[in-house]
Formats: C-alpha cells, structure tokens, sequence
C-alpha cells in the first residue's frame, strides 16, 4: 500500500470516528499530555530482577505524530443529508447475521478442531458459511511461513464476501518482544522488534512511530489488518509480571505518547491499531489468564488513576478500537465484575460518561478471569450489556452465540444496543473496503 494511500486511510478512519459515530473531543496535544505529568505520581518500581527498565524522568517528546488522522478537525453531519446506505444495510441483516458479526474467534472455535487451522480447508469453508463471524484471530500456531499465511488470509476474506459481501477483521497480536506471532518466527525472515520496554526506555517517539510502521507494513503484506497493538498499559505495580516487558513504562504521558506514535505508524501501513488493557493492568499483581484480578481505587481515584490516563485519551483522540480488560475495580463498582463485563466501567469510555465513537473488544473470553467465575453465555450477554462491540473468544462459540441470541429474542438484550455495535462495524469496514479497492 503506498503512502498516500495510507494516509488517506488514516484519515478516513478519522473522519468516520467523528462524524459517522458521535462527536469526540479533540485529542489533547503533546503539550498538554506533558502537562499531565507535573501532575501524576510516578510510583517507585525498585526490585526489579527482570530486563524492565524504566524511562527516565525527562520533557514531554515534541516530536510530531505522522498521522494527521488524530487532529482532523471535528464536524456534525447534516441532518439533511441523504439516507445512510449503511444504516439501511444494518436494516436488510438478519439478526442471526448480526450477532455474527459481534465475534471475534479463532479459526478453531469455528471448527471445534483440537489442531491449529493452517489452511482454509472444507471444514473451515462449512463452518463459516454457518456462522459468519466478523472477525479471525490468527495465533502463533496458524502460522507456518509467509505463502502459507498470505493465502490463509486471503481465503478468509474470500470467505467472508461470498457469505456476506462484507470483509472480515483479520487479526494478529504482534506487539513485539515476547508477544510477536509473526516477527518471532524464524520462517517469516523478518527483523526482530524489540520489546516496548526498551522502546519506552529510550523516551524516542520517533523510534516508536517507526517500529508501529514496520510492523504494519508486515502485518499488511500477509493479509491481517488489526493488530492487538500497542499495549498501553502503565507499569504502577512492580510486582506486575502480565505486562512487564510490555509496558512503555510507568509515566502515563510517555506510555501515551509512545502508545499513539506505534499507532500512526500502524495507521500509516493500513493495519488498524488497538489500545489495550483498559482500564489498566499495568497496576495489578494478579494475571487475568489465570484468574481473577484487581485494582485498589475507589471511582474517584480511578479517574485520577496513571492506569486510566491513557484509555481517556484514546478514547478522545480517534483511536478505533480499545480492549477492555477483565480487571475488577471493587471498591469503584460494588461489585467484583472485570471491566470487560462492568457496564459502570465501559461507560467511562462510552455512555453516561464517556462517548468514544470506536470500537470496543473483550479480552479473550477464554481466560480464567472469566471462565472460573461465568458461562460462556453469561460472559457474552455481559459484555455486550456492557456496551463492548466485538467479544474475542476462542473456545464455546456456538455456546456464547446462542445465548446472545436467546437473550435478545427474550428481550434480555435489546435488539438497539446489537444494532449500535454493529453499525460501528460495518462503519470501520466500509473504510477498510475503500482503502484496499484502492490500493495499486
């Protein structure tokens, strides 16, 4: 994909955030993300035995982001305007089709199969066309060599428009260091990209953008167009081993700024970023694939928390998809649901007080942080009651599915709250469509 091409896609995907989902509020500059740093305790992370290492104390980086998609200038759409088309193609979908499209699976939660899927087999083909999800999530396992992966990814987007004229989210995380599928693997003759602690140690912005770049342009050449990147997490808790390596660090306006520099550089390669842990798991102790976790605030410390800062800013500056994360906030909610699942958490980024136009997607909705204390079907209802867009499962698809279904027909779920999400999807994917039918 060419440079302007890549650009105009950035924006574009600016333009549907502000004017096809809802107003956001303008992105605050670098000058006031430095700002916030007079005003946010750092803790002290002594103790620690491992390669993290944290930036020191230093100016707000001034170095601009290459994608002008963050600053564009907000507009409201005109009431006048002619009928959206793709309003009146949310109306013609059926609702089994639009519950499809809420998931995010991988190939094997489609089949059932105990092996990793490699290839777009006649399994693979039936199993969509029964249930013709919105997105794949390919892991280190489903990828052997780059023809191999290039033709996987092509095949499911094949897949995808012969069921429903509609592409698929291809995604992928590859956030470099310990958490990269497809630069870590040998076949893929790729160089190495090192982890965001060390990037985040170095305090250079630029070196992030370009790593975002580089891991875009790779990502794109294979197929995949989201990456579950960059991990925005802020290390608080330096008994944290989930996000150790993968943090920038512990400075929420260097975590901000390192974490939107990657994204440009996505943005610019065409690959769709996506912030995640919100609201924070770099300030926990526990790990959410094993079971549950927390963290200590009240709501009033929440939002005045280094671990939330940059999820606010993401949701106010065009970023266009946010994981939630299954990290409890007890004393905040009254109650021990992990945000993923918290419809008083989510609406910190969307509803009462919040209003981020972009999408919302759970964490693995296989972990123990989930799977110890819900159904698969309970965890799906939640997290779309929740107000989250996409849920990212691995195993009990057709499980979770049909409970989403059961508790609309019922009207346990209303029918709006899947049209809103789906909307938003088929918005971003509009966008994703234009940007490859244009590409040389």
């Amino acid at each position: 994909m060419n440079k302007n091409l890549c650009r105009c896609l950035a924006c574009a995907l600016a333009l549907w955030l502000l004017t096809g989902c809802g107003k956001a509020p303008e992105p605050a500059p670098s000058s006031a993300l430095a700002a916030t740093r007079e005003a946010s305790a750092v803790p002290e992370t002594s103790g620690e035995t491992t390669t993290q290492t944290e930036p020191a104390a230093q100016s707000s980086p001034t170095t601009e982001p290459a994608t002008e998609a963050m600053t564009e200038p907000m507009t409201e759409p005109d009431p006048t305007d002619a009928p959206d088309p793709l309003a009146e193609r949310l109306a013609a979908m059926t609702l089994e089709g639009k519950v499809a499209q809420l998931f995010v699976v991988t190939p094997e939660a489609l089949t059932g199969a105990t092996n990793y899927i490699t290839a777009a087999d006649e399994s693979l083909r039936e199993a969509y066309a029964q249930l013709p999800v919105g997105g794949v999530l390919l892991m280190g396992g489903n990828l052997k060599d780059p023809a191999q992966t290039k033709a996987l990814c092509a095949d499911l987007q094949v897949m995808s428009r012969e069921a429903l004229d509609l592409s698929l989210f291809l995604c992928v995380d590859e956030e470099g260091g310990v958490v990269a599928r497809v630069s870590g693997n040998p076949a893929f003759g790729l160089d190495p990209v090192p982890s965001m602690t060390e990037v985040g140690a170095s305090g250079d912005v630029e070196r992030a953008r370009q790593l975002g770049a580089q891991v875009g342009g790779s990502l794109r050449e294979l197929g995949f167009n989201v990456d579950f990147a960059p991990d925005a997490d802020v290390l608080t808790n330096p008994e944290n081993q989930v996000v150790r390596s993968r943090s920038f660090g512990s400075d929420p306006v260097l975590v901000t700024e390192m974490a939107r520099a990657f994204s440009d550089g996505l943005l610019e390669q065409g690959v769709l970023p996506c912030w995640k842990h919100f609201p924070g798991h770099g300030g926990t102790a526990e790990d959410t694939h094993k079971g549950f976790a927390s963290l200590p605030y009240t709501m009033e410390e929440l939002l005045d928390s280094d671990e939330l800062k940059p999820f606010l800013y993401a949701a106010s500056s065009g970023i266009p998809i946010i994981m939630t994360g299954h990290i409890a906030v007890p004393a905040a909610t009254g109650d021990e649901l992990p945000a993923s699942l918290s419809e008083q958490l989510v609406s910190l980024l969307r509803g009462e007080t919040g209003n981020y136009p972009g999408l919302l997607i759970t964490d693995g909705l296989a972990m123990k942080a989930i799977t110890q204390r819900y159904t698969p079907g309970e965890a799906a209802v939640l997290a779309l009651r929740a107000g989250n867009d996409l849920l990212l499962v691995s195993e009990h698809l057709q499980e979770a599915y049909d409970a989403v279904l059961d508790a609309v027909r019922k009207g346990e779920l209303p029918e709006a709250r899947i049209d809103e999400s789906v909307l938003r999807i088929l918005r971003i994917k509009e966008t994703l469509e234009t940007a490859s039918a244009a590409t040389p």
